[in-house]
């Protein structure tokens, strides 16, 4: 495992990680909620 400047794997990169990753999700999760939304008003 090389260590690059950019990927230090600390507490605090970890933590941004793992929000970047749940704001992922909840982007995908409205995306569907919206898509299932206008099929019913359809």
């Amino acid at each position: 495992m090389k260590n690059t400047a950019l990927i230090t794997w600390d507490s605090g990169s970890i933590i941004i990680v793992f929000v970047f990753g749940f704001v992922c999700l909840a982007l995908v999760a409205t995306v569907l909620l919206l898509m299932n939304s206008d099929k019913k008003k359809k």
